[in-house]
């Protein structure tokens, strides 16, 4: 039986923070789903949520429920809800779209021009129970635990970005050593590229690096990341930039590095806009550029779910396991920068561990 009450993480109103309330469990519609939440882990746009920033300012219409990675089981299903069941075990697509715009009619339904993002533009998923769209469940082997299974979502952004062009046999360096580039090292590693270089300024991120399996990572405010990594890399740069840290001085140490004909696919978002030498870093470099807006739907989902039943482990990434009620920690550690994914671990599964797959 589905209880009438639930606890949920808000954002009151426009002011920093966030506080943890008990709500309505919200009702399914004809297509959607209610999940009962297992686990759920916190990316940089939740931040800037609890922040209250700028950007977030000019995005969210408090008082609502946020977070969007999250991973559950579904105990209802609209009436109209013919590609999942009750019982299963999902996580979510986060981008819900227009299926009308041209994007969407074209096969680019991930840069929907309409798209409403779950816990930013609708109710979001810091809570027991959350209601997403049927078309946005992906179902999940049961062998994943929650903690693994709510990473599919941001791990898709650092595969759509990783895969964007040929990796294995390739140099690579990762700009910024967060949860989207721990996660991008390892893939690299994991798909066989030669080297894969690092840039992070925090020592703790810099050592969970290590531990993915990185061939060099430097602190950009001491060493001089263009020489290190044509001394390492046979007096060459790397083939390919992928740029998780949206700072402007990584940006432009990350294309000094790269050699001419490389590939830079960009996935970390600048604060604000900023100088930089398009001519001899694009142009004259003969650079190709990707710009990566989260996953495709739903090809970087396959992508997702091959590399991860084929072993690569995210477990290493993980850094706290902490339940709902001590967030206020949880958003404190990721403002510090001292952790690498955070995950609140919300319900028990209702199946034992190493259940049958669905």
């Amino acid at each position: 039986m589905v209880p009438t009450t639930m606890r949920a993480l808000m954002k009151p109103g426009p002011v920093a923070g966030a506080v943890l309330r008990t709500v309505d469990v919200p009702r399914p519609g004809p297509r959607d789903v209610l999940v009962r939440v297992l686990a759920a882990s916190i990316c940089g746009t939740d931040l800037h949520i609890y922040n209250w920033d700028e950007w977030a300012a000019g995005r969210l219409h408090p008082p609502m429920i946020f977070g969007h990675e999250f991973c559950g089981e579904i105990i209802q299903c609209g009436s109209e809800v013919d590609n999942v069941e009750v019982g299963d075990y999902i996580a979510c697509e986060t981008h819900v779209i227009c299926h009308t715009c041209y994007q969407c009619r074209t096969g680019q339904g991930h840069v929907c021009e309409n798209v409403s993002i779950v816990g930013v533009d609708r109710p979001g998923i810091f809570a027991d129970y959350a209601v997403i769209p049927a078309e946005n469940a992906w179902k999940t082997d049961r062998r994943f635990p929650a903690e693994i299974a709510t990473l599919q979502e941001p791990f898709g952004n650092a595969v759509h970005t990783a895969l964007s062009g040929p990796i294995t046999a390739k140099s690579v360096l990762v700009s910024g050593c967060g949860p989207l580039g721990l996660f991008s090292i390892a893939l690299c590693r994991f798909a066989g590229a030669s080297n894969v270089f690092a840039t992070e300024l925090t020592p703790m991120r810099r050592e969970l690096a290590k531990k993915v399996g990185v061939t060099a990572v430097f602190d950009p405010s001491k060493d001089d990341v263009v020489d290190r990594v044509h001394e390492l890399n046979g007096g060459a740069g790397v083939d390919v930039l992928l740029e998780t840290s949206g700072a402007a001085a990584a940006i432009e140490t990350g294309f000094k590095s790269l050699k001419y004909g490389g590939r830079a696919s960009l996935l970390g978002l600048p604060s604000k806009p900023f100088m930089f030498d398009f001519t001899n870093q694009i142009i004259f470099k003969g650079a190709l550029v990707n710009g990566i807006s989260g996953r495709k739907m739903f090809d970087t989902w396959y992508s997702t779910r091959a590399l991860l039943e084929g072993g690569l482990d995210l477990s290493p990434i993980i850094t706290h396991r902490l339940p709902l009620e001590e967030f206020e920690q949880a958003f404190e550690l990721l403002r510090s920068g001292q952790c690498g994914k955070i995950v609140f671990k919300i319900a028990e599964p209702s199946w034992a561990p190493g259940g049958a797959s669905r």
